[in-house]
């Protein structure tokens, strides 16, 4: 397991904020937790000590979970299979990916697609196949009906231009999540999805019909839905203001930047409106629910 210490120490300011007890207040009524997984739950292939701690409390206080992530790099039995591995069995009900968002985004906005140049992982490509997807390979006569970017780890300069080729010739274009990069404990940047729609943007000059995953509301909707709650009643915890944090502001869901992440407290200082809670753990925010929970 990884210590779930803050990225930046001097950034572990929390519960003595004036606007603490309104967050306290409002804590009482959450009865269910969307997590983000990179930066939240674990960093790169490490747990953080506090994650199975915390999921333990969820229990006991009847507070239902579901994992979410903006990584399309691992189709959903990958996610399982990878969550076990480091000692979270999950169902796939409690699962739920931006590839599977944009899979679902084209299937009720965009059914005249179905032939797609992907820019993707073979794990993510082998998902979107079993949608029922042709994915065509890098070949100019082989002309898609739209082009599908996530977060390519296997990626290729050709591949990257093919792509362009398809987006300057007008094809529409989609992106499975805006991250600029993936958070990792090695001595590297992972150059993310948003940063590879940006590169292409550039060179086509036309934008992508939509970018899904998060801060699109649409994934915390589903699991209200789901569960037959309320906004008020859901909790999205995340390391990221402009994806976890933008995705509960949307949705009316409470917002909890957590500081084992990309996002420090200073960032979430600059941040209009900020998030409704800063945690530097998983810790905190599980004794703030505790108390909460206890409170009349």
């Amino acid at each position: 397991m990884s210590p779930d210490q803050p990225a930046n120490p001097e950034t572990a300011r929390i519960a003595a904020e004036p606007d603490a007890a309104v967050a306290l207040a409002r804590l009482r009524g959450i009865r269910h937790v969307a997590l983000d997984m990179d930066g939240t739950i674990y960093r790169g292939a490490a747990l953080f000590e506090s994650t199975v701690p915390f999921l333990e409390l969820l229990g006991r206080l009847g507070i239902g979970f579901t994992f979410l992530t903006n990584n399309p790099t691992k189709s959903l039995a990958d996610y399982l299979a990878h969550l076990r591995q480091l000692g979270l069995p999950a169902a796939p009900g409690q699962l739920y990916t931006s590839t599977q968002a944009t899979i679902e985004y084209l299937q009720t906005q965009w059914p005249q697609v179905r032939r797609l140049f992907v820019l993707g992982t073979a794990s993510m490509c082998a998902e979107v196949a079993a949608a029922g997807y042709e994915l065509l390979p890098d070949d100019p006569g082989a002309a898609p009906d739209a082009v599908l970017v996530g977060f390519d780890t296997t990626l290729t300069y050709a591949r990257l231009c093919r792509a362009a080729w398809w987006i300057a010739q007008g094809r529409p274009w989609f992106g499975t999540n805006p991250d600029r990069v993936c958070p990792t404990n090695l001595p590297t940047v992972l150059v993310d999805c948003g940063s590879i729609c940006a590169a292409l943007r550039t060179a086509t000059g036309r934008p992508p019909v939509a970018v899904l995953g998060k801060p699109d509301p649409a994934m915390l909707r589903g699991i209200l839905r789901r569960h037959g709650l309320q906004p008020g009643q859901l909790a999205m915890v995340g390391d990221r203001l402009y994806t976890d944090i933008e995705m509960a502001r949307r949705a009316g869901a409470f917002g909890v930047l957590v500081l084992t992440g990309e996002s420090s407290a200073e960032d979430a200082a600059k941040t209009s409106p900020p998030p409704d809670l800063v945690v530097p753990t998983l810790a905190e925010l599980g004794r703030l629910l505790a108390n909460a929970q206890k409170s009349p």
